[in-house]
């Protein structure tokens, strides 16, 4: 292919076929100098190509179109009575056009543009058949106030809140995420600390990705917040909710390397099958603690209700686990339109789920141990009076009962009638 040439692979566009571009990767930078923005992109573009995991890369910066530079020679423009403005008038006339009149259709009204036919407008020539007003002499030919030199030009320039503007486009390599690439980006164009009046921002999908990061860590924290609230009250305890909630952390890790597994990027479907994921793993924390304090507020001791609870809540956890992560199985296998998009979000679901399932059932116990610990040390440092018929209140009760001298151990009487 020569090297003229410029090739790039996009995705389809998933809504609407605009000419917007659909890479993953988008940034612009902006500024007042198009010369300047030009040298500035060669350079961002040659140090993108070494970022791992960024493929097709491109800009929209096409340069080398052939041009013809009309440069005004005022001295002879000033000789002949010829203002710069007639000569840009006419020039506007010839390529443009000139609004001449509108036209109605159907309640809706259009411009009408006079300018020269096509074959005049691609042609050299037909400038000295243009004249120009003069005060002097009425009319002069433009071609005696003006120089023609060829020059090479981009192809088109584009504005960004009234700048000329470049944007940057890449796609990302399979197992590599877009965020990554656009701070491994981000930090190149930081190290070579442009003027300030040139500003480097990201675009399109870029841009919302980090719109929608943000969102999604407010999700997260106000998801924390509401699960804390909603757990206090049902247990009516504020130290249950932690012991509940401490598991969701944990199967974060799990969750990022089944991404590894099933060869997925972080991005906005992956977060939200993270939060899904949430849900499930605090669904079976609630499952044990609740059975746990149930137990002990039948009198049984803290650590017999603790092996009790966790081998009776063992068969309904592994069944719901199963149950879902049999329901996300087709989505994890899908094949066809769409189906990446299913995989993202069903993989750290699955996978999290999984892996993070026996750490589960291990982290709650010990951390209910441990925070109950921690609650009979406080109380009795506070001489708090815990109420008899709480869960807190059973703490306190020893996994060996305390033998009093010289006191009658209560014992069960059975069915039978002594004689």
């Amino acid at each position: 292919m020569p090297p003229e040439y410029r090739t790039s692979v996009l995705a389809v566009a998933a809504f609407g076929g605009g000419a917007f571009s659909t890479a993953t990767v988008q940034y612009t930078l902006a500024g007042p100098d198009l010369d300047r923005l030009t040298e500035y992109a060669d350079a961002i573009t040659k140090k993108m190509k070494a970022i791992p995991g960024a493929v097709d890369i491109d800009t929209s910066l096409i340069t080398g179109n052939p041009e013809i530079v009309a440069n005004v020679n005022r001295r002879k423009a000033a000789d002949l009575g010829v203002s710069v403005m007639d000569v840009a008038s006419t020039g506007q006339v010839m390529v443009g056009g000139v609004k001449i009149s509108r036209f109605q259709e159907q309640g809706r009204e259009y411009d009408i543009f006079l300018r020269a036919a096509d074959r005049f407008r691609t042609s050299t020539e037909s400038l000295g058949l243009l004249s120009v007003p003069s005060m002097k002499l009425g009319s002069v030919p433009l071609l005696d106030v003006v120089d023609l030199e060829p020059a090479r030009g981009p192809s088109k320039i584009s504005r960004l809140a009234r700048q000329r503007q470049v944007t940057f486009f890449a796609n990302t390599a399979p197992g590599v995420g877009a965020a990554e690439v656009g701070e491994a980006l981000e930090k190149i164009v930081a190290d070579m600390k442009l003027p300030a009046q040139y500003q480097f921002a990201a675009f399109g999908q870029s841009k919302e990705i980090k719109k929608t990061g943000q969102s999604f860590m407010l999700a997260f924290g106000l998801s924390f917040v509401f699960m804390y609230l909603i757990l206090a009250a049902q247990f009516e305890s504020w130290l249950h909710p932690i012991t509940i909630l401490l598991s969701l952390p944990l199967t974060v890790p799990f969750a990022l390397v089944s991404l590894i597994i099933f060869k997925q990027s972080l991005d906005i479907f992956t977060m939200l099958g993270i939060l899904v994921l949430f849900g499930v793993v605090k669904k079976n924390s609630i499952l044990q603690i609740d059975h746990i304090n149930h137990l002990r507020r039948l009198g049984h001791p803290r650590r017999e209700a603790i092996l009790m609870g966790n081998k009776d809540r063992l068969r309904p956890i592994l069944m719901t686990t199963l149950a879902f992560v049999a329901g996300m199985a087709p989505l994890v296998t899908s094949k066809g339109i769409g189906a990446e998009f299913n995989r993202a979000t069903a993989g750290p679901v699955v996978g999290g789920q999984i892996l993070s399932l026996l750490l589960t059932l291990l982290a709650t116990p010990v951390a209910y141990s441990i925070f109950d610990d921690m609650s009979v040390f406080f109380r009795r440092v506070f001489r708090m009076q815990p109420r008899p018929d709480s869960e807190t209140g059973a703490s306190e009760i020893m996994d060996e009962p305390e033998v009093v001298p010289g006191a009658v151990e209560a014992k069960p009487v059975s069915g039978e009638v002594l004689s």
